[in-house]
């Protein structure tokens, strides 16, 4: 396609004080493309956490060999995409001395820095730059938004182990050394960040749009149709099929807050029968942690694949829970993940710690088959990713650290080989951080953490 007719990469549709940025298109070309070369999308970086770390010989693969025919049953959702996966197992963590009491503060805190706290100012923060954010602050400028930080649940827990400050057990992402980034757990702010709602003087929304009552995309649809009439029919119909996604994750969000303030009017002795216009809105409810974890869950995944399909933003973080304070009623028991990863090898503990890291790799594994569904370019959205999975543990009841669980899925535009389990790799996480970050595009100036080198097998 001559240069002329191709249309810009950073176009949107605007309405009022709204705008969304569109997928790749054919039509479309990410910057100037160099003569006779096919344009090369930008690769994004997003990290999953989970907390408490794994049974080990329920999420090891047995082999190399066996890896993609018979995975452990950790994996089961991991199936379809497994060849679109990398696991090694060989990666220790950041060793904890002199905390060796807080390995619950520093299981987060350290899983993105691959360092320590300043021991001498343990009741501040003060640890190091994240990886996320080194990436961030190199792609930030071409996006609109610089990362995108998500969390299941709020970043509030109180503790004190060794002495260190409670923001360590609840955040990954350090914009430096003394600022924690927060994550937002609020789907809906999430949306109007993508949808790049604007704001009043007074903090209030400038639209009078009413989220539950009509989706933001009708204030934009006038532009889309205008839109779709200049572009070929291949481009028709992967605008259509977006505007439909969208619109998706729209309704699922809506219908997670219209059960919330029911539930709120029911536990105010409200039946939803009785609620009149006169009735005050119902309080601010949170998230709740029950049967509905699984959508909460999606919902946030769903969004991160917007951002990054959409180009908004090419860095994210999800943090599935935090460490103490998860339950998991949806699995059919109301134990808190943190009091079940102490099994002393007991039966039913481990069963139940086994599904929940098996549901919670089953999240990841929805958010990698989206993306590997949805066309960019030569390949997928998935093939320019790197999408790591991954807890601050290896084994919750004992607390150690030597084999750190991690899955990583995506190509990122070619640089990583996947469809492979390394049994032996040797590195630990600092090593894999920076390794990461180098197949991402990040120029590296100083290891991250405590890395040594690249995990130069893990490349393509």
């Amino acid at each position: 396609m001559r240069k002329s007719a191709m249309m810009n990469r950073r176009a949107c549709l605007k309405g009022l004080g709204v705008s969304l940025a569109l997928p790749l298109m054919d039509s479309m070309g990410w910057a100037d493309t160099p003569k006779g070369k096919s344009y090369k999308p930008p690769v994004r970086l997003g990290f999953m956490y989970m907390p408490h770390g794994v049974i080990m010989d329920q999420f090891w693969p047995a082999d190399a060999a066996s890896f993609l025919s018979s995975p452990p049953p950790a994996l089961d959702a991991l199936r379809p995409v497994l060849d679109q996966c990398l696991m090694m197992k060989g990666i220790s963590g950041v060793p904890i001395a002199p905390f060796n009491g807080a390995p619950h503060a520093l299981e987060l805190s350290t899983w993105l820095t691959a360092t320590l706290p300043a021991a001498e100012k343990r009741n501040e923060i003060n640890i190091a730059i994240s990886a996320d954010q080194i990436a961030a602050n190199h792609v930030g400028a071409f996006t609109t938004l610089p990362s995108l930080e998500l969390a299941t649940m709020p970043q509030t827990w109180k503790e004190n182990q060794e002495g260190l400050n409670e923001a360590y057990y609840s955040h990954c992402s350090f914009r430096s050394p003394t600022q924690a980034v927060p994550a937002e757990v609020n789907p809906r702010n999430v949306l109007y960040r993508l949808f790049n709602k604007e704001q009043g003087a007074a903090g209030r929304e400038s639209s009078p749009v009413n989220a539950l009552d009509r989706s933001l995309l009708d204030i934009v649809l006038g532009g889309a149709r205008q839109l779709r009439n200049t572009l070929p029919t291949t481009d028709q119909r992967k605008l259509d099929e977006y505007l439909d996604s969208v619109r998706s994750v729209e309704r699922r969000i809506a219908a997670i807050e219209y059960r919330q303030k029911e539930a709120a009017l029911e536990k105010a002795g409200l039946s939803p029968s009785k609620r009149h216009a006169t009735d005050s809105p119902p309080i601010e409810v949170k998230i709740p942690e029950g049967d509905k974890r699984s959508e909460y869950m999606q919902v946030m995944c769903d969004l991160n694949v917007l951002a990054f399909q959409t180009d908004t933003t090419r860095v994210s973080t999800y943090i599935g829970s935090t460490p103490n304070g998860a339950s998991y009623p949806e699995l059919g028991f109301n134990d808190q993940h943190h009091s079940q990863t102490h099994h002393n090898n007991e039966h039913e503990k481990v069963r139940k710690v086994a599904a929940i890291t098996q549901f919670n790799i089953a999240q990841f594994a929805y958010m990698v088959k989206k993306m590997h569904s949805l066309r960019e370019a030569d390949g997928t959205l998935l093939d320019n990713c790197i999408m790591m999975w991954g807890t601050g543990l290896e084994d919750g009841n004992k607390h150690t650290r030597e084999n750190l669980p991690f899955i990583i899925a995506g190509k990122g535009g070619g640089s990583i080989k996947t469809g492979r389990f390394l049994p032996h790799t040797k590195g630990n996480q600092g090593d894999l951080l920076t390794t990461l970050l180098a197949c991402a595009g990040i120029p590296i100036d100083r290891p991250v953490g405590i890395a040594t080198k690249q995990l130069e097998e893990m490349k393509a």
